[in-house]
């Protein structure tokens, strides 16, 4: 396996997306779509010009349109926007539904829909869970093969910018009688086809994801994605893919919460002393320093495995989210509790980061999900 570091064009990207996240989408942002209830959740023009910067087509190979800068490049998108909590639909569009066309689509599906993705002219996303918690393989809505296509029912929650997707790609049970992950396929489907109701729901951070009916949906055959009733595959590598970016986004926005904390302990002061001077909010300090280098180890580790194709890469990619989850509660609860009262208001940003970190850690599975699949991987 390679060097933990990143080389110079990993670098050059990490340093453009700190530049871009910072000026063009920063966390005053994210509290302007908050107090406006935005509709869409995200400026579309911040996406466009994400678009622009090639942000939206790391994952995409340069034959669709992309730049094929991996998941490693991925990675330090996402920790930028975590530092940020800069909303787009960079993780529903650019990683869950590329992800999920790279590996399973045809090569006109492929054609159709990775370069629009990668210009940032087409939202794609993911609807697999039906279950307030993560549990990607208990899937109750069906599709039924019936003159030439299928007729699909069902319903779907959390959807990530589903309000807003131009295409849903929908997980469904094909195969009558299957249990757990046998039996499932994929399907793209037009949120405009008769049958489908999209319900726009609000999450505690302030973004948008959707409720998903399916009511005798009817479909082409054209629709289904990859091989009937072998998507489990397809979906574990996506699954793998959304969870280490969702592990970057975390360690960056713990960073930048760590960082602020340590900034207000420098500068407050109690008894004419500043607070950073007592030895119990240091011991504090400390331990979160030590355990924001684990989580910078294991997510690069995580996201270099997936680059490679490694045997081991789901039980590193459970690490990484369980232990990123971990860390940014921790930090999270820290920030506020070392900010003290002011810590609770809404003038400072200590409750949108506690909010995204949240949000984030349930997505795709918290840290009891994951600490118990790298368990399973392991043979326990």
């Amino acid at each position: 396996m390679a060097a933990l570091v990143l080389n110079e064009e990993q670098n050059m990207l990490r340093d453009a997306a700190q530049r871009f996240f910072r000026e063009n989408a920063p966390v005053s942002q994210l509290r302007g779509l908050r107090d406006t209830r935005d509709e869409t959740g995200f400026s579309t023009e911040l996406w466009h010009n994400m678009a622009q910067m090639g942000f939206a087509g790391t994952l995409i190979s340069e034959d669709f349109g992309g730049s094929g800068f991996g998941h490693v490049g991925m990675g330090q998108l996402f920790e930028q926007a975590g530092r940020n909590l800069s909303a787009s639909p960079l993780f529903s569009s650019s990683v869950l539904a590329a992800a999920t066309l790279s590996l399973a689509g045809s090569d006109e599906q492929k054609r159709a829909m990775l370069p629009a993705i990668a210009s940032g002219n087409l939202i794609v996303t993911l609807a697999i869970d039906e279950k307030a918690r993560h549990q990607p393989w208990s899937i109750n809505t069906t599709a039924q093969n019936l003159d030439g296509g299928f007729v699909i029912n069902g319903h779907k929650c959390s959807v990530v910018d589903g309000h807003v997707a131009d295409k849903l790609i929908v997980a469904a049970r094909t195969s009558i009688g299957s249990q757990d992950s046998d039996g499932i396929s994929l399907f793209v489907i037009d949120p405009g086809t008769d049958g489908v109701r999209v319900e726009r729901t609000i999450m505690a951070d302030s973004r948008n994801a959707a409720r998903i009916t399916l009511d005798h949906v009817r479909v082409d055959d054209d629709a289904l994605l990859g091989e009937l009733n072998q998507a489990h595959p397809v979906v574990e590598s996506v699954l793998n893919a959304g969870n280490a970016q969702l592990a970057a986004e975390l360690l960056g926005l713990s960073l930048e919460a760590f960082e602020r904390t340590v900034s207000f302990l420098q500068e407050r002061k109690q008894f004419g002393v500043v607070i950073g001077s007592f030895q119990a909010l240091q011991h504090r300090a400390a331990h979160m320093f030590s355990e924001l280098e684990l989580v910078k180890s294991v997510v690069l580790k995580a996201l270099v495995a997936l680059d490679e194709g490694a045997p081991d890469a789901s039980a590193l990619v459970s690490l990484a989210k369980a232990k990123a989850c971990e860390v940014a509660e921790l930090v999270t609860n820290e920030m506020i509790q070392m900010h003290g009262g002011m810590g609770m208001t809404d003038e400072f940003d200590a409750g949108l980061f506690i909010k995204r970190a949240r949000v984030v850690q349930q997505l795709l599975g918290d840290y009891r999900y994951h600490a118990d699949r790298f368990a399973l991987l392991h043979g326990f």
